[in-house]
Parts: structure tokens; sequence; C-alpha cells
């Protein structure tokens, strides 16, 4: 199994391939071709995990860290993350699969005051 397969499987690849926005369009043409939104989702899930910095990306990856980099500021940027994440736990709660016992919320609310000096 290969990286891609690994990090992005197909369940969650059904997941997120119709939250990602269309493709810019090329109105000159040439240039570099696009690299793949799965292998490009794959490397950023890899980055999201491990903790590894962006620049440290695996060669195994067939994409480059700088465009996974800002393949991720966009994705993040249009809300595909949220979705993505939304998605995911939905199937996961449909299928019985989150234990809300572990769960926590943390808030914190204090009032800022005004100092006069």
């Amino acid at each position: 199994m290969d990286d891609v397969e690994k990090y992005c499987p197909d369940a969650l690849w059904h997941l997120a391939q119709p939250l990602l926005p269309p493709h810019p369009e090329r109105h000159q043409g040439g240039g570099r071709s696009r690299s793949g939104d799965r292998a490009t989702l794959a490397a950023i899930l890899y980055v999201l995990e491990s903790g590894c910095s962006w620049r440290k990306l695996p060669g195994s990856f067939p994409v480059h860290w700088r465009t996974t980099h800002r393949r991720f500021a966009q994705w993040v940027a249009a809300g595909v993350m949220t979705a993505l994440h939304r998605a995911v736990l939905d199937v996961l709660g449909a299928a019985g699969q989150i234990d809300w016992s572990r769960a926590s919320i943390d808030a914190m609310n204090v009032r800022a005051v005004k100092r006069e000096t």
C-alpha cells in the first residue's frame, strides 16, 4: 500500500472529493500539470497526523511540499477542511463509533477590566 492510499483511503476520498473546489482554469494553457487532489489531501493528512513540517514531507508523496501547503491554505480558506471534519464525524457518529465519554468542552470567559492610568 502506498502512502496516498494509506493516508487517503477510498472511503475518505469519496467523502472529500465532492467538497473540493473546482480547479482554476488556465486561460493561456501550458505550464505544469496540476498535482492530484487525492495525493495532495493524503500529503496534508500525513503532515497533520505526523506533526512534521511541510518541508519534511517524504518523497513518497507525489506532490511537492509547497503545493501541499498552498493547497491546504486554500482549502482551509474555502471551508473544505471544516466540512470534511464534519462529514467524517457524521459517518462515525451514524456508525456509533464515537466515544462521547471521553469528550470534553473547555470554555473560559474572563471579563476584561479597563484600567485608567
